[in-house]
């Protein structure tokens, strides 16, 4: 799958053009950002699908939860930190790793609440999805492995929970690539209504609205996050050996009530916990990220996701934007792993 990056130039908000010059890299040019002291490494050739798995999962008590992750690279590497989405796993990220490991990197791999080997502490635990419990879960992972500081990078759910991490604990956040951009939302700016098409992108949104759609979901978990997948990556020819080792993470005992509760989260239909009240009051004010930043989207994305031109004026440190063609979807870190692990590389030395 060709993975050719093209890098837009484009003028926001009255600022001068950022310049970017072309280098060929292996398969695919990288565009180094106009602050960037060094050339960007080379990667590696690698074909979608060369690794299928990690080697032993790990596990680790933090806060809440017992969190399973994959580790890749030197214990004393620079540490960064990738985080999947729904309905996906860690396999996401199961080419990214060794790319990044074989440059010396300390790769952390968790599985967010309700997925894989992740588990809840307490039984009476709130079941909870909302967008700022997902963060201070990471948060606490980090702690807990005594990280400091990390590379943050994720899509989907898992994009919203860096640039969340980014946003409220800069401190922690050396830089960040998040695919398909500024994510953070408020249950406020949810009861807006969409333009009917738009709103139809969001059908599982009001499926998972009625107790016909958790019932649904909790039936057909398999089939509703293949139907996902073909959705949001409808050029990627993924086979069923690699949907199967993401799909048994959906079998964790919490994940239908976490994905259930994100949604309706969302809608203003389910209540967050009072204790994150002040955090979710200050994401809704939309704030901007200073940490270093590449965001990136696939060429066929067919999930629903902002345009470049919508989120840029919330990043106000060194910042590039990098769109990957070839057919490249939802899934990207999974269906282009090369130019994923190749940005994370290029931001950390912004």
């Amino acid at each position: 799958m060709s993975e050719d990056i093209n890098h837009n130039r484009r003028r926001f908000f009255g600022t001068a053009a950022m310049t970017i010059a072309a280098a060929q890299l292996g398969m695919f040019g990288v565009a180094q950002a106009q602050s960037a002291q060094t050339k960007p490494t080379a990667l590696p050739a690698i074909k979608p699908g060369t690794n299928t798995s990690f080697g032993p999962l790990k596990q680790i008590d933090a806060g809440v939860l017992n969190i399973g992750y994959a580790e890749a690279g030197p214990a004393d590497g620079p540490p960064v930190i990738l985080l999947h989405g729904w309905p996906y796993d860690i396999h996401s990220f199961v080419d990214v790793a060794p790319l990044l490991a074989a440059q010396g990197y300390r790769v952390i791999i968790p599985y967010l609440r309700g997925y894989g080997t992740t588990r809840f502490l307490s039984a009476s635990t709130a079941r909870n999805g909302q967008q700022s419990v997902v963060a201070v879960d990471i948060l606490a992972l980090m702690d807990a492995l005594k990280i400091e500081k990390a590379i943050l990078g994720g899509f989907d759910w898992g994009a919203r929970t860096v640039n969340i991490l980014a946003a409220l604990w800069p401190e922690r956040c050396k830089a960040m690539v998040s695919v398909s951009g500024y994510l953070i939302g408020s249950q406020e700016a949810g009861k807006n209504p969409l333009p009917p098409k738009a709103e139809l992108q969001w059908w599982y949104q009001y499926y998972f609205a009625t107790e016909r759609g958790q019932e649904g979901y909790a039936k057909y978990r398999r089939d509703f996050s293949r139907l996902i997948w073909q959705i949001a990556s409808p050029k990627w020819n993924f086979d069923d050996a690699t949907f199967d080792r993401s799909a048994a993470s959906f079998d964790n005992p919490d994940h239908v009530a976490i994905v259930i509760h994100n949604y309706r989260w969302r809608l203003g239909l389910a209540e967050g916990e009072a204790q994150y009240d002040d955090l979710e009051m200050r994401l809704a004010k939309a704030p901007a990220i200073s940490a270093p930043t590449i965001t990136m989207e696939g060429d066929a994305n067919g999930a629903p996701h902002p345009e470049p031109a919508a989120y840029r004026n919330k990043f106000t440190g060194t910042y590039e934007h990098r769109t990957v063609d070839g057919g490249i979807g939802h899934d990207l870190p999974q269906e282009a792993p090369q130019a994923f692990a190749q940005a994370i590389i290029d931001v950390d030395r912004f």
